[in-house]
């Protein structure tokens, strides 16, 4: 009788035999072998020597071998190259959502583990019988419906729900990060959080942006320590999984789709921001911000949410009306008058944008293959409080009162007419390090330092001439590894699945559109504002 009970199980009442059970598609009833087993699993309980689940344990008697257990005989069926859990969690036969079952043989997904279940009949039909509980992570075989433990399969548990420590993810924006490459199944080497995301139409402009705010430390580590299990928005669970794959130090592929993210921006945001077309990456930047912001919990109150603490900084404008004098020359611009009333506002802000100087109109055979530059100091110093702006009849000026942490910069590139969409292919130089933001703050002594490092910058790239070609767009995203400048820190160009290593000096020839620059704590303000970082 022990022989015949060493591969039983008597898990919610149902056997578990040693071979793989064939049942018909009508069957309802247990079979007259079946339920002797059951009377002999029954009578099984209790015995000494065997556990709960029937089986018997490891106090079997000396100069016996053990035999292998029913679970171990479908563990070699599992392929982990065709696993690919990135996709939206629904069952590919229902297409519901609710208690979803992956097949570790053949990668699909199917709903429930039941008799009437589609993954009970995918393990007849299929011959596959190990199936992973997309979100407990526990792995059952069926058609038996035992639950299966083996720490073979904790690799695949990790690359379903990647699990993150504050000890694990210390060193991820230090140059520690990069001497520890990861290695994919086909051992490819590759850097966690450097990796490529899938552009599965023409969403790379969501790309840029994802892979922008995942590099933000204070924003990334929120996201990594986080267990979102209760009521929390779908939006933030999937941005909260996505981060965890980019950084999944044990990944079965160098690469991750946001695929089950950008199905959620797409529904929330009623199709504005599809997969199918292209966007503006700044507009689904501030859409984002303000979704995360709202869904952790973020009011309109100061460091109210993550978001608000990292990004959010205060700017003062002022505003006062023109008026036409009969002294002033044709050609003088209008001016602030100090002996009339001038408005004075703070407002927040998540970014600032700053505007590029408009190309020049007309241009002979040589200015045509001249690009007109400017530096970044030229362009911030809207925010210098002395330089004015006249809009609907109204002079402006700007100073910023607060500077947060990390300065997310906007770029206004792109300007629309009746007839077309205009892009203005001015270059900025800029440094990647110690870019100083004290003549455009207006602000006590005790403020936190002004001076600023690079570490995100999204290009854009599309046919030549000024005309904004949206069939020819390409967006790009260098990103910083490391910190310090010199040997301790590197720079890659990331386009879609493309990940390369890319020069210094090359980060400043594109097109750039957002820039996220990160205080640094631990320099004083210096005199010339600039850095020079030696390459």
């Amino acid at each position: 009788m022990t022989s015949e009970v060493k591969h039983l199980s008597s898990v919610e009442g149902s056997p578990r035999p040693a071979k793989r059970a064939r049942l018909d598609d009508g069957a309802s009833a247990p079979t007259a072998e079946t339920e002797e087993r059951m009377n002999a699993s029954r009578a099984a309980e209790g015995m000494e020597g065997e556990d709960e689940y029937g089986e018997e344990t490891a106090t079997s008697t000396k100069g016996q071998v053990e035999p292998p257990k029913a679970s171990d005989l479908y563990l070699d069926t599992i392929n982990r190259a065709v696993l690919d859990f990135d996709f939206e969690k629904v069952c590919s036969v229902s297409l519901s959502n609710i208690n979803i079952y992956g097949c570790l043989v053949c990668g699909k997904y199917f709903q429930g583990r039941g008799r009437n279940s589609y993954a009970f009949a995918h393990a007849i039909h299929d011959d596959h019988h190990v199936f992973i509980n997309l979100e407990t992570t526990k792995v059952y075989v069926l058609p038996d419906g035992y639950l299966v433990s083996d720490p073979s399969l904790e690799d695949i548990a990790f690359v379903l729900s990647p699990t993150f420590t504050p000890a694990s993810i210390a060193t991820l924006s230090t140059p520690v990060h990069l001497q520890k490459p990861s290695y994919d199944l086909a051992n490819k080497p590759y850097i966690p959080g450097y990796i490529g995301l899938n552009n599965i139409k023409r969403n790379d402009y969501m790309n840029v942006v994802i892979h922008s705010l995942l590099h933000v430390p204070p924003l990334r580590d929120h996201l990594l320590l986080s267990n979102y299990r209760g009521k929390e928005s779908e939006l933030l669970k999937r941005f909260a999984g996505l981060a965890k794959k980019v950084w999944n130090p044990r990944l079965f592929k160098s690469q991750v789709s946001p695929h089950e993210f950008l199905q959620e921006v797409n529904r929330i945001s009623a199709g504005k921001y599809s997969l199918e077309k292209q966007g503006d990456p700044v507009e689904f930047l501030g859409w984002l911000l303000n979704h995360l912001h709202k869904d952790i919990g973020g009011t309109k109150k100061k460091n109210s949410s993550v978001v608000f603490t990292t990004f959010q900084g205060e700017v003062r404008m002022e505003t006062q009306q023109v008026l036409v004098r009969p002294d002033t020359g044709t050609n003088e611009k209008p001016r602030f008058d100090i002996d009339r009333e001038i408005k004075s506002t703070v407002s927040p802000f998540l970014f600032l944008a700053v505007d590029l100087p408009p190309p020049p109109l007309f241009q002979d055979s040589v200015e045509k293959n001249i690009i007109p530059q400017v530096s970044i100091q030229s362009v911030l110093a809207k925010y210098d409080g002395q330089k004015t702006q006249e809009s609907a009849g109204h002079l402006r000026r700007f100073k910023c009162q607060r500077l947060p942490p990390y300065i997310i910069l906007h770029f206004k590139r792109f300007t629309k007419n009746q007839f077309v969409e205009e892009k203005n292919p001015t270059i900025v130089n800029f440094p990647l390090r110690g870019l100083d933001f004290k003549e455009y703050l207006d602000a006590p002594e005790s403020h936190p330092s002004t001076i600023y490092d690079l570490i995100a910058n999204v290009t854009h790239e599309s046919a030549v001439g000024t005309t904004h070609d949206k069939e020819s767009t390409v967006w790009k995203v260098h990103l910083r590894a490391g910190a310090g400048g010199g040997e301790n820190e590197k720079w890659f160009q990331i386009q879609d699945l493309i990940v390369e290593e890319i020069r210094k000096e090359m980060i400043v020839l594109g097109e750039t559109i957002l820039q996220i620059w990160e205080r640094r704590t631990d320099a004083p303000s210096t005199t010339n504002g600039m850095d020079v970082d030696r390459a």
